[in-house]
Formats: structure tokens, sequence, C-alpha cells
């Protein structure tokens, strides 16, 4: 960036007028505070992993697996730093797409915005299958009762959000209050029949079995760039995001960590044994509410995960709407405060084909996980290099999103041939590209590009 960069630390390349951060006229008083905003990010970013990832990982890697946890904790900070900064200085709907249009240009911003509608959203049944195959194995019931019990953890968020982030914000926070109670329950309630003896050797598979669990808790950590696409919502988003990104790093952070602890102490080796190996911790201590106990929190994970991330995919849907990149029939609610149900409709439309598809292939979820994380890992690149030409140079925010690089690099790397997901996308939006202004000129206008206007108030 050059000597254009704005006061408020931040620029949008090219030097043209910008809209209000809002998307349209006026300000808008936005309704998300910091205890809500907080619930949101928690809920996005804690997920369902605490269900499985701390016995897989104590699998992997033994008493090390705290070494894992304790390392991802910090690893995080900086991604979810950068997205906090950007979301504070330039809360539009778009999200992260937002933020890739001004540095980067429309196409690569129609193609981040494609991986997270498309492709990030390929999750949003998984979520809701997981929960219910965890609640039937937790309550002995058959193993088709989960294609039953899915659609109804599913269809509370899309109810919620219907109505806004005035009452799904509010329901966030009770659910995720819920969660955080639910998880220091279970750890008080375990922890007295930790064996000392289980946290030795430090080491049983090497530092190899460290990398292991890292790159299995990489997942666990992911989910900060999901809540950018509310930002427009938040009361004072230069002040409320990142605070509450820094309460959810510490909630998320603690929550896992006081996890792994006592389940590498209670469980030791047995740990990856059991397919509900929360339910085999809390067993241990609590043999009588322990399946009930289990059930609820795999129940309230779910639904706080897809209340979260439903918001978030129906503001981004308008928002391409708005933009060109998606029928302008879907743009409606883009601005902040607006109720986007009509992109709200289409999410519910793709959920429903991915879980008929999941259905069909009998509860296979491993494609769908892979297509919803290297698209998620695709976001994050762009992401992170828009940061790097958006934030003021040297700024926290601009040394958090260089940072972020290595990690990046890395998650490409793991994702490897799984990447062909979001490069199908790529192409798509790629073709939307060459078609569209064939279409406008047809039409007798041109869609003119639109960049973010910083929040400085």
């Amino acid at each position: 960036m050059t000597g254009q960069e704005a006061a408020g630390g931040s620029a949008a390349p090219g030097g043209s007028a910008a809209p209000d951060a809002t998307g349209g006229p006026g300000v808008h008083r936005g309704t998300v505070g910091l205890a809500q905003g907080a619930a949101l990010y928690i809920a996005a970013v804690l997920g369902t992993g605490i269900l499985v990832l701390p016995a897989l990982a104590a699998q992997a890697a033994g008493p090390g697996s705290i070494v894992a946890v304790a390392v991802l904790v910090l690893l995080s900070v900086p991604l979810a730093g950068t997205f906090a900064a950007l979301a504070a200085r330039f809360p539009d709907s778009g999200g992260v797409a937002t933020f890739v249009r001004s540095a980067l240009g429309r196409t690569a911003a129609r193609m981040t915005g494609y991986w997270f509608f498309f492709g990030v959203s390929v999750g949003t049944p998984v979520v809701a299958l997981l929960g219910a195959e965890y609640v039937v194995a937790v309550l002995g019931a058959p193993e088709w009762v989960a294609f039953v019990v899915a659609p109804v953890i599913l269809v509370p968020s899309f109810v919620l959000n219907a109505f806004g982030l005035r009452v799904s914000g509010r329901a966030q926070l009770v659910l995720s209050a819920l969660l955080v109670a639910t998880v220091i329950g279970v750890v008080v309630a375990a922890a007295p029949a930790a064996d000392p003896a289980n946290f030795e050797p430090l080491l049983p598979h090497g530092w190899a079995g460290v990398g292991t669990a890292i790159s299995l808790f990489v997942w666990a950590f992911a989910g900060w760039e999901a809540v950018t696409h509310i930002a427009g919502e938040f009361v004072d988003p230069r002040r409320t995001i990142p605070r509450a990104t820094a309460i959810a790093i510490v909630v998320v952070g603690a929550a896992y960590l006081a996890l792994q602890i006592v389940t590498v102490g209670v469980l030791g080796s047995s740990a990856g044994s059991s397919t509900v190996p929360l339910l085999a911790l809390v067993q241990t201590a609590a043999p009588f509410w322990g399946r009930i106990a289990v059930a609820s929190i795999a129940a309230i994970v779910a639904l706080g995960v897809l209340n979260a991330y439903v918001g978030a995919f129906a503001k981004l849907g308008a928002s391409l709407g708005r933009d060109g990149d998606l029928p302008r029939w879907f743009g409606a609610g883009s601005e902040a405060g607006g109720l986007p149900r009509r992109a709200l409709l289409l999410v519910a439309g793709l959920a429903a084909v991915d879980y008929t598809l999941m259905v069909l292939s009998g509860g296979t979820l491993t494609p769908f996980i892979l297509v919803h994380t290297s698209c998620m890992v695709a976001v994050y690149a762009l992401g992170v290099a828009a940061a790097l030409r958006l934030l003021k140079r040297f700024s926290v925010g601009w040394w958090m999103a260089g940072s972020s690089i290595l990690l990046v690099a890395g998650l490409l790397v793991l994702a490897g041939a799984h990447l062909l997901a979001p490069a199908v996308l790529a192409l798509t939006a790629l073709v939307v590209t060459v078609v569209t202004p064939a279409l406008h000129r047809k039409k007798g206008h041109v869609t003119p590009i639109r960049r973010p206007k910083p929040h400085d108030q």
C-alpha cells in the first residue's frame, strides 16, 4: 500500500469512492453486542470437534497431545486477529469476499464468495448429521434414527435466522453459555478419575505424534472467517469485534486444553477406542447422568454451530446477489440490519440437496467434509493476501496477516489433492466473469465495482 492509506489504518486500493460500510445510505446501529458476538465466535470455532478430537489426538500423541493443543491455541491467534482486524474495519455482509474484492479485484472476490457459499456450506448438513449420530449412539438407538434426528437439529437454525440476528444472536448467547457450562461440568466431574501415570511418558510416539495431533486440531480452530459476514450487525465493530475475538480465543483454547488434559488423564491409551469418546470420559466419573450430559452436549454443539454459520451463509448469499455474483433477486437484505430471507431460502435448498446426497451415500461424510475444509483453506489463502494489502503496513493486524501466511501455507499442503473442489468453483467464477459482461451489455447496464469503506466511527 501507499500514502493513500486512510487515517483509520486501512486503504481501498484503486482510490475510487467507496460506499458506506453498511452497504447503503445512512448509518445502521448494530444489535450484536460483546456478549452475543463472543458467543457467535465461540460457536463457530469450538464446534463439533470437542466430541471426537481430544480422544483422537490423545491416541496419536499421548500426553504430547496437550502440547499440540497449546501450540494450536498460539497459532490461531494471528489468523483470528487478521480476520478480526478486517471485519472491524470493513464490516460488510460479503465478509472475506468483500475484503478480496477491494484488494484483488472482482473475479478473485467471486471465487472467494463461491468457495464459502457453495463449498464451505456443504458442511451444514454434516454438522447436523454428526450431532445426530452422536446423540443416537449415546442413547443406544438404531443407526437409521440419526437420519431422522439430523433435520430436527438443522431446521431451528433457519427458523431463528429468518427473524434476524436480534433473535438468533440471543439464542446463540444461550447455546454458547450452555455449551461452556456443560464442558466445565464434564471436566470437573471427570478430573478426579485422572491417573498421574497416564501422563508419562510425555512423547510416546515422538514429535511425529505431536505433529499428527496438531494436524487433527487445525480443523478445530477454524471458523474465524464465518462471523465476518455479520460484522455490520455489531455494535461499534472497531471495538466490539476484536474484543469478542479475544474472548473467544481464550474460551475455546481453555475448553480444548482442559478437555485434552482430562482425556489423557482419565482414558490414557484407551482414549481412541470408543466411537463416542466423550461418553467414555463422562461415564468414568458419572455413570448415571453421563449419557444425558453427552447427548445434550452433542445437540447444543450442533445447534450452536449451525446457528452461527447459517446466518453467515445467508448474509453472504445476499451480498453475492447485491454484487451480481448470484441473481439479483437474492440481494434483498444484504444491508446491515436487513433480513436476507431470500438468500436464506437458497441456503436451505443447498442444505437439502447436500443432505439428500448424504442419505443416498448411506451417511458417508468424508467427501463432504473434505469439500468443506478445502474450500475453507482457499478462503483463508485469499483472505490473508487481501489483509496484507488492506491493513495499514506494520500495524498489529498487518503483522498478524504476515504471520498467518505460514499457517495457511501449511493448510494448503495438508489439503493437497482435495483442492480440486475449490478449483472447480474457481473455474465456475471465471466462467461467470466472462459471461456476465455480455449479459449486462444486452440489458444496457454495467455493474459498478463495490469497495468497502473503513469503519472509523
